[in-house]
């Protein structure tokens, strides 16, 4: 396929740019997105075990309900049933609660001993996973924008931006994309090899790079949308909102747990119930959700579906299974979303999903090398604005790879301390970030590359560090994980410990063996010859001289 020469630098220059101005943020949300794709088993293994409490049978809920509401004033206003066994069988906030996180929120775990008293026992809410969850969102991007988070905008405009890098990209491949496509030319020089990479990285997951902008995008300004929807509906609100009820409940209304088991028991077959969180019940607005769950099924939220109803009347205000079949639109949304979440297909569409999410990170960090590459001088002296963007790579992608490394080896370590843990999550993701940028621009590209990569691999070896020494000495107040998924955790960390020593060694060999004239290269001093304590006198200069 032919396209004349200057359309095709046109396309270059447009996806160069375009990758250039949207890659340090969209890196920081693939990486971390890769990692949400196991964001309940993240939390689940960043939480003491000891805060769980034991499961018991499905006929002693309602007994348990019964017995804490008698004693707990809190837990009357709402609480939340668990049907998993990873989970305590009864909890309720007695701080914060509702949507949305906070960092603070305080819960208190009910069940029966096995002596069937009831036993309680207060924790905090480990929110490792959502503040993971958080840094894809918002690329760690602190601040608002009226009720919007300004991290959610940056990264909807950088995807806008992604997509035409896409696109231009594929345009500027297409006379060469059959030919050159499998070629990883490494014998034609570091350059040639990063280049072939990029490409192919970016060709073969194209579709889902496509998918993963498009449904950015709508999640970012999904209220700019609706807003333009009033030119279509006018006053008239797109969604019916709840109606208050006149009548005042009291919580000995509350029907037993296997009620509601039966007012969802026509839900399609595989589904689960996974929770129920019952909120409000001495409101006027009183509410019930249950989570539901079905592998392998494209789910309205990240891994599960809702159906929420009024606890006391049954009456079912949103079933987001059913809304696929009520109308286009409910079913183009939950579409959006089940495509950015990768849940359609199970395990291994989470776990095709976390390899793609790490694809498009070295997508992305590769793009900036390579700018680097195309404009680096061939004398010594690099321009400024390369050494600029070279550090700012560097201090960027790698400083965020080493705070959530650092955090997540300090998770365990944090409960010894007794203090907020989700804050000192929080301090311990942007001293690292913030320290590491530091650094990069202090000691230049190249030294800083090989230190970030060995404070990173180091990071993640003390994860599965801990864990061995959790089983050694057991009363230190540390843990091992407990689960299966634990157990894979800690493993990926030990394999991504070995990847970052041999990225280590890579850079390294590269700043002192490869090509002098480059800013990945670390000056050496000249050698001055044995037995000779000052340089040759024609080497002085007449200005050395005077």
């Amino acid at each position: 396929m032919k396209i004349r020469a200057d359309i095709l630098r046109t396309y270059q220059s447009i996806h160069t740019w375009t990758g250039i101005i949207a890659g340090l943020v969209l890196f920081i949300a693939f990486y971390a997105g890769s990692l949400t794709m196991f964001k309940p088993q993240i939390t689940q293994w960043a939480t003491p075990p000891t805060e769980q409490l034991q499961q018991i049978e499905a006929s002693k809920y309602d007994q348990l309900i019964a017995e804490v509401i008698g004693e707990h004033d809190m837990a009357r206003e709402g609480f939340i049933i668990n049907f998993d066994e990873q989970s305590s069988p009864m909890l309720w906030y007695e701080k914060g609660g509702g949507r949305g996180y906070r960092l603070d929120d305080q819960l208190i775990h009910a069940s029966f001993s096995g002596s069937g008293e009831l036993i309680t026992k207060a924790s905090g809410k480990n929110e490792l996973g959502t503040l993971i969850d958080q840094l894809h969102r918002t690329a760690g991007i602190p601040g608002e924008v009226g009720h919007e988070e300004l991290g959610v905008l940056v990264l909807g405009l950088a995807s806008i931006l992604y997509f035409i890098a896409l696109i231009s990209g594929i345009i500027f491949l297409l006379p060469t994309l059959v030919k050159t496509l499998f070629a990883l030319r490494s014998k034609k020089g570091a350059n040639r090899f990063w280049l072939d990479s990029h490409n192919l990285a970016g060709v073969l997951s194209f579709p889902f790079h496509v998918i993963i902008a498009l449904t950015v995008v709508a999640f970012a300004f999904h209220d700019l949308f609706y807003g333009g929807l009033t030119a279509i509906y006018g006053d008239k609100p797109m969604f019916e909102p709840r109606a208050r009820s006149a009548v005042e409940y009291k919580i000995e209304q509350l029907a037993p747990i296997s009620t509601y088991l039966e007012k969802v028991s026509d839900i399609p077959a595989g589904y689960q119930v996974k929770s129920m969180e019952f909120s409000g019940l001495s409101s006027p607005m009183p509410s019930l959700a249950i989570s539901i769950t079905s592998e392998g099924t494209m789910t309205r939220g990240a891994f599960n579906d809702f159906i929420y109803m009024n606890p006391y009347t049954y009456d079912v205000q949103i079933n987001t299974i059913s809304a696929m079949n009520e109308g286009n639109y409910p079913a183009i949304v939950a579409t959006f979303f089940g495509l950015h979440f990768g849940n359609y297909a199970g395990d291994f569409g989470r776990w095709l999903y976390f390899v793609m999410g790490l694809v498009g990170a070295f997508l992305f960090y590769s793009g900036n090398l390579l700018w680097l590459e195309k404009r680096r001088q061939k004398q010594p002296q690099q321009t400024r604005s390369s050494r600029f963007m070279g550090a700012l790579t560097v201090g960027v992608c790698l400083g965020s790879l080493l705070g959530v490394a650092v955090t997540m080896f300090a998770s365990r370590w944090i409960y010894l301390l007794d203090g907020q843990i989700n804050y000192a999550y929080l301090a311990c993701y942007y001293l690292s970030f913030i320290v590491a940028v530091i650094y990069s621009f202090a000691r230049g590209a190249a030294i800083a590359a090989i230190g970030l990569l060995k404070l990173t691999a180091v990071s993640c070896l003390l994860i599965p560090a801990t864990s061995i020494l959790a089983l050694l000495l057991p009363n230190i107040g540390i843990w091992a994980p407990h689960s299966f998924s634990g157990l894979l955790i800690e493993i990926f960390a030990l394999f991504s410990a070995i990847l970052f020593f041999y990225f280590a060694a890579k850079v390294k060999h590269r700043a002192y063996h490869g090509e002098p004239n480059s800013i990945w290269a670390i000056a050496q001093p000249k050698q001055i010859p044995s037995g000779q304590t000052h340089p040759p006198l024609a080497q002085l200069s007449s200005s050395n001289l005077r």
